[in-house]
């Protein structure tokens, strides 16, 4: 899930920077990472963190937005 709600942020230039810009990630860095359950938690941080964002991709994933939100937490833990 925390992969298929990156590609929907990788998606979008604009949104893709942003999550770059707040987590730190180069693009390198990001591809180094992309299996690592860190960054799996920055994805759906960064979606918690606003709204719109949760909602695209709950929306282009097919599933409520509550179930990304579990998912983060769920890492959390």
């Amino acid at each position: 899930m925390a992969l298929a709600a990156l590609g929907w942020v990788l998606s979008d230039d604009g949104r893709a920077q942003r999550f770059l810009d707040l987590t730190g990630l180069t693009p390198d860095g990001l591809r180094d990472a992309i299996g690592e359950p860190s960054t799996h938690r920055a994805v759906f941080e960064f979606l918690e963190a606003h709204e719109p964002d949760l909602l695209g991709a709950a929306d282009a994933l097919d599933m409520p937005p509550e179930e990304l939100v579990a998912a983060g937490r769920e890492l959390r833990r």
